[in-house]
């Protein structure tokens, strides 16, 4: 009688979630968006643009990084894929961000490694974090948070720029709520309702960030600060951090309810958001050693549409297959090697 065999059954592949590829994408952009800004002149609606923007989106972002750490432990290699993803890309691009900000901009940079600078805040605080999320995920959900948050309100009046410490601390709570999200828990924010919610508290905070001068000033919003350099009462601080933590992640979620759950070319940009990241910099950089910012004063309207279109556009070209792939030997480098050699 013949005999048959069977192939062997092959796992399979991973499937990527458009919605959190879409939020990935979407949050990356806006960093981008919030970085151009910084180059416009000083007007009420930049203003106000600004810290609603400010408000909630790196809360969000911080947020989804929690999610997609959920699964990170202090096995081997994991922790070697820490180093190799997250501390040699930092020690990568704070080098050549801080050679390209002396050279082509004439800066005076302090504390290199030891202080991250400008975006590199996000890695330091990334290898951190991860490190954290064994002990958060082993902790019930009230607990973790509740923790979270604690050392949060507390940590502004201690932590300092080394390492970027106060973001660490102070973007915690964001960071360990998407640790205790489950894809259950995230279902719920796909609701027809969540989504009436979310417009609401969006709507809320463009209302509320209106009046943000009237009770904190924009430094707040960066969680980078203590608070001995942003005001004299250590109690009203305090609850200053907690509302702030409250309201942030109110419309952080809101936000994640109106992300579209359809695949698209958009989506798939969602995979190269860390090469948008680290590479936008120069760019933002460049365009202020050029003079945008005078070119801004100047004209007030326009710019604020050219650094909005503009910063849009870059975020899409650095996400361009194309040019993503070729961009992120650097932020990849131990993957890229190893690719050779096979």
């Amino acid at each position: 009688m013949a005999t048959t065999t069977q192939a062997p059954v092959l796992p399979a592949p991973k499937v990527r979630d458009p919605w959190l590829d879409n939020a990935k994408m979407t949050l990356v952009t806006l960093v981008v968006i919030g970085h151009m800004w910084t180059l416009l002149p000083e007007t009420s609606l930049n203003r106000h643009l600004y810290d609603f923007l400010y408000s909630w989106h790196i809360p969000a972002f911080v947020l989804v990084t929690g999610y997609l750490s959920r699964s990170f432990t202090w096995e081997r290699k994991r922790l070697f894929s820490l180093v190799t993803t997250v501390a040699v890309p930092y020690v990568i691009f704070e080098s050549l961000f801080a050679i390209f900000r002396i050279r082509a901009g004439d800066e005076e940079l302090e504390g290199l490694f030891a202080d991250p600078h400008w975006p590199l805040w996000y890695l330091s605080a990334l290898f951190f974090w991860r490190l954290m999320t064994p002990i958060f995920r082993w902790l019930p959900a009230p607990a973790a948070i509740a923790a979270a948050v604690v050392v949060s309100v507390l940590a502004g009046n201690f932590a300092g720029d080394t390492l970027d410490l106060a973001r660490v601390l102070g973007l915690l709570p964001f960071f360990v709520l998407g640790v205790q999200a489950t894809p259950e828990r995230l279902e719920l924010l796909r609701s027809r309702p969540a989504r009436t919610i979310g417009v609401a508290v969006m709507v809320g905070m463009v209302v509320l960030t209106s009046y943000t001068d009237r009770w904190i000033n924009t430094e707040w919003l960066y969680y980078r600060a203590r608070y001995d350099e942003l005001a004299d009462d250590d109690l009203r601080n305090m609850v200053t951090r907690l509302v702030l933590i409250a309201l942030s992640t109110a419309a952080a979620l809101a936000f994640l309810t109106l992300v579209p759950r359809i695949g698209g070319w958009f989506t798939r940009m969602g995979a190269w958001t860390l090469v948008v990241y680290l590479y936008h910099g120069f760019v933002v950089k460049s365009a202020n050693y050029l003079g945008f910012d005078d070119w801004a004063d100047q004209h007030v309207a326009t710019s604020l549409v050219v650094a909005t279109l503009g910063a849009t556009l870059l975020a899409l070209l650095l996400a361009w297959d194309p040019v993503a792939r070729r961009l992120n030997v650097l932020v990849d480098p131990y993957r890229y090697v190893l690719r050779r050699s096979r």
